[in-house]
């Protein structure tokens, strides 16, 4: 693939592969969706770290944190496309999707809990799983 020379210093040029490309458009595309709409993530903020929601570690609101996480998604989003950058990018994102399985796991335990409806237990029982292979693709670009 041929390189496309994005800034003037070594290094900075875009020559992704596939793999690496299409990580950074999930993560540009949900970094997009943690900002147009944060009611979507809500579930998995979990709420012990909530103000709204009388968290006793509460330091933010649920919008606050999923506005927050957005940052990150998008800040690895680019870092992939860099090839200078995209070892330490891959080794961010495979960590911040470990940390983010904490909330999948919250959102699961309330889904299965006394509030919790036949749609929030399939939606989350199906969600959890895939950040395995997050985890593992974002492990795997590393190497590239």
């Amino acid at each position: 693939m041929r390189a496309a020379r994005i800034g003037p210093l070594p290094g900075c040029v875009l020559r992704p592969g596939y793999p690496a490309l299409g990580l950074a458009a999930v993560l540009a595309a949900s970094a997009a969706t943690h900002l147009r709409n944060p009611k979507f993530f809500y579930a998995v903020v979990p709420p012990v770290l909530c103000t709204d929601a009388g968290g006793r570690f509460g330091v933010l609101s649920r919008r606050q944190w999923v506005t927050l996480s957005a940052i990150p998604e998008a800040a690895a989003a680019v870092g992939l496309l860099i090839p200078a950058a995209r070892k330490p990018a891959a080794t961010a994102t495979a960590v911040m999707f470990g940390a983010f399985t904490a909330g999948h796991l919250s959102a699961l335990g309330r889904a299965f809990g006394p509030r919790g409806t036949p749609k929030t237990r399939l939606i989350h029982a199906l969600r959890l799983p895939l950040q395995v292979p997050l985890i593992l693709w974002a492990w795997r670009l590393r190497r590239s």
